[in-house]
């Protein structure tokens, strides 16, 4: 089951589990926040679309926490006029873990396990290298370097 929603002038496709970053909504983490601006509900079969909302449909949401986005660098530039400015930006924004989808009273889907805190997925761990026999090389440089120093040896032997 999804539904799509707006908040802070955009629109999302929301399912029952997902963690959104939207932008800032006022409250706390772990407060309760409610959607009533739902524009569509569905699963794979069946869709309802509202004119412009879905009657008595919401979807409720739990803050996990404020951040702020990536720093985004705005630099303006006029040619052959001496105009250029820069300026630099950081989105406010609000993670939110969807709880529930309602409609009409009824619960549509739920949330089957709760997250804590929006904590980023740990990368798995590298795999150790696997080590090439490092011999042969070796064996090439070391008669490379022998005969590179050998012409200069004779050389130093007819100057004396």
């Amino acid at each position: 089951m999804f539904a799509v929603i707006k908040t802070g002038g955009k629109q999302y496709k929301v399912s029952a589990g997902d963690i959104l970053k939207i932008e800032r909504l006022t409250g706390e983490a772990g407060q309760k926040v409610d959607f009533q601006e739902v524009f569509m509900l569905g699963d794979d079969k069946t869709a309802k679309i509202g004119t412009p909302n879905v009657d008595n449909a919401v979807v409720k949401a739990t803050v996990l926490e404020q951040a702020r986005g990536d720093k985004i660098i705005v630099y303006k530039k006029k040619r052959r006029q001496g105009y250029d400015r820069k300026n630099g930006h950081r989105q406010d924004l609000t993670v939110i873990h969807i709880d529930e989808i309602i409609e009409g009273g009824k619960s549509l889907a739920k949330a089957e396990r709760k997250v804590k805190a929006a904590a980023p997925v740990a990368a798995p761990a590298k795999k150790p290298a696997v080590k090439k026999a490092a011999a042969p090389a070796a064996e090439k440089k070391t008669t490379a370097t022998a005969a590179k120093k050998s012409p200069a040896a004779k050389k130093t032997t007819k100057e004396s």
